[in-house]
């Protein structure tokens, strides 16, 4: 017990020693060199894994969880303190790195996915840790983050690239594509591993199937959602792929002109949301009408994370002062504009916890001859 309560204390302590190290590279001249930048962070990277693995001793974890979430915490109090400079509430921490770091780090998308790193992300890597330590189920806690992971850097990597700040592109940048990666591991690992399915009596699956949708009146309202989400995902991919119709110009003019911002990170989003999203939610409309649908009970999970962090950050950003203000949601209009994506996102997180709630209706039936042959035995 004393061995796992000092690891998760290591790790939240030496994730707080990120601004010493932002300040004192801010302050020697030395590391202002962009690739002096990058082999610093490798460098950093190396030592924190190692601190990680000291801090194990002899009863090394089993898998690469605890070492991922080590790292990435250290991470996500890097980029906090990143958002607090930005904004005004530190001074002389990250001067150098948006200069030679990464300059697409003072765009409003950024800063709020800073902070949506620096306090969700790492409020889960230290909850993963201590599930983990105590021997907790984890699955979904580590789904909804792998989910959560990969939305940000889905959108912030081709974003920067296509964006305006994708000639300043410096090669401590692409140490990003790390924790990308890093998100489709954890999502790869999670979802191959063995589940621990609720126990649910037979009967009460076999009465829950039975039901049409019409007959569920909580399934057929999410269904309700999901296709109208599909709708709004549909119209805002063909807002930013510039279709010709009046509706899509007076949308992205009158409602959300954040949408042609030329950082570029908000047309990713809905190109991510278009190509992946609505393939996505399909699926959940066919999870909701078939029963058995095991996969909604991690899928879903995902897509609430993927979700979440994608509209904190598409929503706050539309709205921060960083924004110009021409692509800000006009002030007559942002009420609506503000329900709107708020109702987008409520739709998968409500999903999400309906399955965990009450999943009887996507359990595998069992076999008729097998419920008869158990009921014969006892």
């Amino acid at each position: 017990m004393k061995m796992k309560i000092y690891q998760e204390i290591c790790v939240f302590f030496v994730s707080l020693s990120a601004p010493v190290l932002l300040y004192v590279m801010n302050n020697v001249p030395t590391f202002h060199e962009p690739f002096v930048i990058l082999g610093t962070g490798l460098v950093v990277s190396g030592a924190v894994s190692l601190l990680a693995f000291l801090s194990a001793q002899r009863k090394q974890p089993k898998d690469i969880l605890f070492y991922v979430c080590v790292q990435f915490a250290f991470t996500s109090v890097l980029k906090l303190t990143n958002a607090l400079e930005q904004d005004g509430f530190t001074s002389g921490f990250v001067g150098f790195y948006q200069r030679k770091g990464e300059p697409c780090m003072v765009t409003a998308y950024a800063i709020m996915m800073c902070y949506w790193d620096g306090v969700v992300h790492f409020l889960l890597y230290l909850l993963l840790l201590h599930h983990r330590a105590k021997a907790k189920l984890y699955r979904g806690m580590g789904l909804f983050w792998a989910g959560s992971s990969f939305a940000s850097m889905s959108v912030f990597i081709p974003g920067s690239v296509i964006g305006k700040y994708g000639s300043n592109i410096y090669p401590a940048f692409w140490l990003n594509v790390l924790l990308l990666l890093g998100s489709v591991w954890g999502a790869a690992s999670l979802l191959s591993s063995l589940r621990e399915l609720p126990v649910v009596p037979a009967d009460e699956v076999e009465s829950v199937q039975r039901k049409t949708l019409l007959t569920r009146p909580t399934d057929l309202l999410l269904t309700t959602f999901l296709l109208g989400a599909m709708v709004f995902t549909v119209f805002r991919g063909l807002v930013v792929l510039d279709c010709p119709l009046d509706s899509c110009f007076n949308y992205i003019y009158q409602y959300e002109p954040y949408l042609k911002d030329p950082v570029g990170y908000p047309r990713v989003m809905m190109l991510v949301y278009l190509f992946y999203g609505l393939p996505m939610m399909a699926a959940f409309v066919y999870g909701l009408v078939t029963p058995g649908c095991t996969w909604m009970l991690d899928w879903t999970v995902l897509f609430a994370g993927f979700m979440a962090q994608a509209q904190w950050c598409h929503i706050s950003a539309s709205l921060h002062p960083r924004t110009p203000y021409t692509y800000r949601i006009p002030e007559e209009k942002w009420q609506a504009v503000l329900l709107a994506n708020l109702g987008y996102v409520t739709a998968p997180l409500l999903l999400g916890l309906r399955c965990i709630w009450s999943p009887a209706f996507f359990m595998k039936t069992v076999p008729p001859g097998q419920v008869t042959k158990e009921k014969k035995s006892d």
